[in-house]
């Protein structure tokens, strides 16, 4: 099986297919590297795609130690990936968890992103309730130490979220959370501790973020009410941004909507290519009245 090393050596298990630009894939927090095969099949027609299994998710390695876990880790290790594969700069395509961990990327390794797409992003970025969110955060990670994953699944099948990919696509809703019931529940209880409880805000970063020059394609479910602020404020924010609402949609994109994942994003990695997705134009931007 193929892995690439992390620095403080873990091994993530990848998959590649396709040639030409690579696309590098990083999953969501209920996902691993087997639910980007609708697009990994879609976009290896015309480029290198890779998507890969965060640290503890298996066949990943499953570090034991809680603080291992930080959103330093999650985004360094993508970094890795692209060292093992000898790339040098990717389009990186993320959902949830990995549209943050793409973020971080641009703000600390920027010459590594061509584009950035981030697809259901912000949950838990509230100010107001980032201590009650941390605190679900510490009471999640107890549930699968205590219950196991399978178990958590099931409860967590008709999470307000997931109920518009249950309502479209109940095979594949089915499909997804028989997956997640398959997750190492000592990897998800550390991600959930240290990963989803323990990165900043998204809010706390503002100077940082209207700083970043690279590309960013926002796409947010219109029923997927925890992105819906933090995909503005990014849009808002971020110099290159372009922002995307999928109708009657929840928050696995690219699974409830893949044509429409598909479509939007090969479209955006197009314009990237070709140097048609500048920054916006200061005289597009309406000017306050006093």
């Amino acid at each position: 099986m193929p892995y690439a090393v992390t620095n403080d050596n873990v091994r993530l298990y990848f998959e590649e297919a396709g040639c030409g630009t690579p696309i590098i894939f990083l999953h969501e927090f209920a996902a691993d590297h087997t639910n980007w095969e609708p697009q990994m099949r879609y976009f290896s027609r015309r480029h290198r795609c890779v998507a890969y299994s965060a640290r503890g998710y298996t066949p990943s390695d499953v570090p034991s130690a809680a603080d291992v876990y930080t959103y330093r880790h999650f985004y360094s290790d993508a970094l890795a990936v692209l060292n093992h594969l000898e790339i040098e700069k990717a389009h990186f395509v993320g959902l949830s968890m990995g549209s943050y961990s793409s973020l971080q990327i641009s703000l600390n390794a920027p010459e590594r992103v061509l584009s950035m797409t981030l697809a259901a992003v912000g949950s838990g970025s509230s100010l107001e309730n980032l201590d009650a969110f941390r605190a679900q955060c510490r009471a999640n990670a107890e549930q699968y130490e205590a219950i196991g994953s399978e178990e958590v699944a099931k409860a967590t099948r008709e999470a307000p979220s997931r109920i518009p990919f249950l309502l479209k696509d109940p095979r594949g809703h089915a499909d997804f959370y028989a997956a997640l019931a398959r997750h190492d529940a000592k990897g998800s209880a550390n991600t959930m501790r240290g990963f989803q409880g323990g990165r900043p805000s998204i809010y706390t970063m503002t100077e940082a973020i209207q700083k970043v020059p690279t590309p960013a394609l926002i796409l947010c479910g219109d029923e997927d009410d925890n992105c819906i602020e933090p995909s503005m404020f990014l849009k808002k924010h971020l110099p290159a941004a372009g922002l995307a609402f999928f109708p009657k949609s929840g928050h696995v994109l690219n699974l409830e909507e893949p044509a429409l994942f598909n479509e939007m994003v090969e479209r955006f990695i197009a314009l990237v290519e070709a140097g048609r997705w500048p920054a916006r134009d200061p005289r597009s931007m309406v000017a306050a009245v006093v």
